[in-house]
């Protein structure tokens, strides 16, 4: 679902698969097609930019890196989450306050891809501690020897199902958590539900942002679904995305994101968002709540019941 912020970009194709011995990692990125525990993912350089490089996965565009520049990121979705996450703790004022006792920023990524977002915040906030949870270890180990990732304890990867580690971390221990968990157009559904959200609330500390990449067709019942289910659990909500897609007019993405605080009227991030290569638009909680009225809440789904022998 992801688009890329510069109109044109083509990425080359069709490399061959590339195996590698069991327990290695690749020393840097080499262009190919690469079988990984949930099936392939293809690394293609960027013709548009000569230190950068795409990562499809089972076909789907997930990420873009630049290895010479962490603070650029392709994907307008992800520059609108950075940009939303920014408001709330502006970089210089962190950087300023952690050589001090103030506490450094904790994050939590669901969903790894090339780990774009981590490494951007990485660079942002040099002394945050961020994990990235990654269903395929091998794609994980594959990430760390291409793109020079930070070390643990600044950037841990854990290998595992999204879900199931959020339920297991101790509550109020994360700033910010951010859903980008795809399987092909949507997000798993144990990962939009009103049971999985209230466990991310429990997580973010006080003050905290929940942040979820919504993918959805123009029909936008996903988005509204999703919405609904976010504004349930939070007190305060916003929606970042570009007029066409708010309109129901393509195919495309929504960032949708939950507080326990208000947002406020920030207006250095409207006009961030709004000087993009594609312009997006921020809703505030009332516009949220009126676009997902009548959406029903999501919840999980009842267990089969067991068949008689």
């Amino acid at each position: 679902m992801a688009r890329r912020g510069k109109p044109g970009g083509r990425g080359r194709s069709g490399a061959g698969v590339v195996e590698v011995p069991k327990g290695t990692a690749p020393d840097g990125p080499v262009e190919g097609v690469y079988y990984i525990d949930t099936g392939d993912c293809e690394l293609i350089a960027d013709q548009d930019n000569s230190t950068g490089w795409l990562l499809k996965i089972n076909g789907v565009m997930s990420s873009h890196i630049d290895l010479a520049d962490p603070l650029f990121l392709d994907f307008e979705y992800m520059r609108w989450m950075a940009a939303l996450i920014e408001s709330r703790w502006p970089p210089a004022a962190a950087g300023a306050a952690s050589a001090g006792t103030a506490h450094k920023l904790r994050g939590l990524h669901l969903g790894g891809g090339a780990c774009s977002m981590a490494r951007y915040f990485s660079a942002a906030y040099p002394d945050a501690r961020q994990v990235v949870v990654e269903l395929d270890g091998k794609l994980a180990d594959y990430v760390r020897g291409w793109f020079d990732l930070p070390k643990a304890p600044l950037l841990r990867i854990r290998v595992g199902e999204a879900r199931a580690v959020t339920e297991t971390l101790t509550e109020h221990t994360r700033d910010f958590i951010i859903r980008d968990v795809f399987a092909g157009a949507f997000t798993p559904r144990p990962l939009t539900t009103a049971e999985f959200t209230a466990h991310a609330k429990r997580v973010l500390a006080p003050g905290g942002l929940y942040v979820a990449n919504s993918g959805d067709a123009p029909d936008l019942k996903n988005a509204r679904e999703d919405a609904a289910t976010i504004a349930a659990a939070f007190k305060y909500t916003v929606i970042i995305a570009d007029p066409a897609m708010l309109k129901g007019r393509r195919y495309g993405n929504m960032v949708m994101a939950g507080s326990d605080v208000p947002f406020g009227d920030d207006p250095q991030l409207r006009r961030r968002l709004l000087g993009g290569a594609v312009p997006a638009h921020l809703w505030d909680d009332a516009q949220v709540r009126a676009f997902a009225a009548g959406a029903p809440v999501r919840h999980d789904l009842p267990a089969p019941t067991p068949t008689a022998g």
